[in-house]
């Protein structure tokens, strides 16, 4: 059992807790680790550039002049992909999936990685709980005592309201749920202050 120390809703030590091996003991793959994480990109990317063929451009529906005698090319509609204002050939489309299958399996493996990057690097605090009275200045007084001064992800057992509001306006920090925790949230945080409670919840949801 790996061993990191515990703090108060104040950022002062309480003795140490204990953090499975399983979870927080991962042994790092930075390669799975960058396939999860390019996976949950793409799944998140949404197609909005989009092009209109030929059947879709209004108009052209005659033809512009005479197929023979007039010298010029002969052309059917103006709204082939040769004309200005005409379709586009091989353009992007609104239809495109980017979407990239993770296996589960390897997802809650990178995210133990994850983890347990955090917790070899120091950067993961656990506390005992969390402020009740919902304030930013409190959040940031914790923050201070821990020394997490730049990106902080704040992981809470359930939804908390108050360290909702008091996150809301915390610069560089944002708020989840244990068992909504990934490899994205993860690597674009820094520093992870998470709860006791959400101790138990991540490691109950990461050994099934």
């Amino acid at each position: 059992m790996a061993q990191v120390k515990l703090y108060n809703t104040e950022g002062k030590e309480q003795g140490n807790i204990d953090l499975n091996d399983a979870i927080f003991g991962a042994e790092m793959n930075n390669d799975l680790v960058h396939q999860v994480y390019v996976a949950m990109r793409a799944n998140a990317r949404q197609p909005w550039a989009h092009s209109k063929d030929k059947s879709e451009i209004a108009g052209g529906g005659r033809k512009p002049w005479k197929q023979k005698g007039t010298g010029r090319a002969r052309h059917g509609s103006i709204r082939s992909p040769l004309w200005r204002g005409g379709g586009v050939t091989f353009g992007p489309l609104k239809t495109r999936n980017f979407a990239q299958k993770i296996n589960r399996k390897m997802n809650a493996l990178a995210v133990k990685m994850c983890l347990a990057g955090k917790v070899q690097d120091t950067k993961l605090f656990v506390v005992e709980n969390f402020a009740t009275e919902g304030k930013t200045k409190k959040l940031n007084e914790l923050k201070k005592a821990l020394g997490t001064n730049r990106t902080t992800l704040v992981v809470t057992a359930e939804k908390n309201e108050d360290v909702l509001r008091s996150v809301a306006n915390a610069t560089s920090t944002d708020v989840t749920r244990a068992q909504d925790v990934n490899v994205v949230d993860l690597l674009h945080h820094q520093f992870v202050i998470i709860s006791k409670d959400a101790v138990s919840a991540l490691e109950k949801r990461l050994t099934k």
